[in-house]
């Protein structure tokens, strides 16, 4: 009632509908309360008067509204089966999603109860891992300690032995006679001598070289995979050994290298990086002149050294770990000039490459009868395969020795060049 579009409308309670129908009685226009509404505007899809068709509704296509209703009626009635469709769907879907979200809070609860138990078991695991790895290196510890209480026994024993000797010895010299001197000279001298020629290591059996690697896979632990070792291998100088072909050669602004393996001491490779590598190579004839090389670790025990030697001649070469040589080292290298590229052709003989020229040349020194300076197929001095023109080599990947004779035509050999 308060809006301006139906504060004139006839409003009644839905209630008191149900018992009194306005189904069968008239209904007047809004526009003229004095005509039924009786018409229906297609245009304006609304039900009009006939002073409605006479002013506003002028020009538009209109008919009664018993001739419109059943189109409408059949347009309204398919809306409704399509709504009442959707709405099942709706339903259906709405059910599915009840269903789906108790689906989700089982799934839910249920993975749950996996994490909780593969939490639990993973945990075990790195705690069973955990004491294993002590117990490992309480061993590890025991070992090194009993050897070097044996070592240290050892020592002292052999110690106490040449403390024993020399005092003895040093008492005969000082308060024996001469005659007591000589008599016991031999016995002495042996039991010194055998003293001096006793074995003994001068640095500790083992060392301290226990580390603990958290990245490193340590197998299986109660059906879970764990990380974590202890690693107590050390490198020795002594055993590491240095690989490549090109070790002791190489050529003028030419990258070469070779490889460093490192060994522990029961010669096992290491397995893994680190280590503090020195290479130096240093030229023996000029001093200002040295080569920086380049070192790669490759994290396994392998360490590539990389270099490009600017002078040729002889070089020395020292590779250190932990400030030793390694086996092999230091050792020379020898760097030759940089690789002579041919001038000539690689032919199979002059008188072909040249056309026929009698006074073309070749360096493999070949003739030919009838005038011709160079070689030929079969003849004197043909090597019998392809060679290049200017030093003779057969191999077309090989290095220029030198230039052609001092008696060649240059203009012959260039003519050959170009042909």
């Amino acid at each position: 009632r308060r809006q301006k579009k139906t504060a004139s409308h006839a409003v009644t309670e839905l209630e008191n509908t149900k018992d009194c129908s306005q189904a069968g009685k008239p209904l007047f226009c809004p526009s003229h309360p004095t005509e039924e509404l009786r018409l229906f505007c297609e245009q304006c899809d609304q039900p009009v008067c006939r002073d409605c068709i006479v002013d506003r509704h002028r020009q538009h296509r209109y008919d009664f509204t018993g001739n419109v209703i059943h189109r409408h009626g059949d347009i309204l009635r398919e809306l409704l089966k399509s709504t009442q469709q959707h709405m099942g769907t709706l339903e259906d879907v709405l059910g599915q999603i009840d269903v789906m979200g108790s689906a989700v809070c089982s799934r839910a609860d249920a993975v749950a109860a996996d994490i909780r138990l593969f939490a639990s078991g993973y945990v075990k695991a790195i705690e069973e891992h955990r004491d294993r790895l002590l117990k490992q290196l309480e061993d590890l510890k025991v070992q090194k300690e009993n050897l070097l209480h044996l070592q240290k026994a050892q020592l002292q024993q052999l110690l106490l032995d040449m403390r024993t000797g020399v005092e003895y010895t040093e008492r005969l010299l000082t308060s024996g006679s001469d005659l007591e001197i000589l008599i016991t000279k031999g016995v002495v001298a042996s039991r010194l001598a055998k003293l001096n020629s006793i074995a003994y290591n001068t640095h500790p059996s083992v060392d301290d070289g226990i580390h603990f690697s958290p990245q490193k896979r340590a197998g299986q632990c109660c059906g879970y995979e764990v990380f974590g070792a202890i690693l107590n291998k050390v490198v020795d100088p002594a055993r590491c050994t240095l690989h490549g072909e090109d070790l002791h050669r190489a050529r003028q602004n030419q990258l070469t290298g070779f490889t460093l393996l490192c060994n522990d001491t029961t010669g096992e490779r290491m397995g893994r990086g680190g280590e503090a590598v020195q290479v130096t190579i240093t030229h023996k004839d000029k001093r200002d002149c040295a080569v920086k090389p380049t070192v790669c670790d490759n994290g396994d025990g392998t360490y590539h050294i990389s270099y490009s030697p600017e002078e040729p001649g002889l070089y020395a070469v020292s590779v250190c770990v932990k400030g030793q040589h390694v086996q092999g080292s230091p050792f020379t290298l020898m760097v030759k000039n940089k690789f002579r590229e041919h001038q000539g052709v690689f032919h199979c003989c002059t008188f072909c490459s040249s056309g026929g020229q009698k006074a073309a040349r070749c360096a493999c020194g070949g003739t030919m009868p009838g005038g011709y300076q160079g070689c030929g197929h079969g003849h004197k001095g043909h090597p019998g395969c392809p060679h290049w023109s200017c030093c003779g080599q057969v191999k077309e990947s090989s290095e220029c020795l030198g230039g052609p004779p001092s008696d060649a035509s240059q203009r012959s050999l260039l003519r050959t060049v170009v042909l």
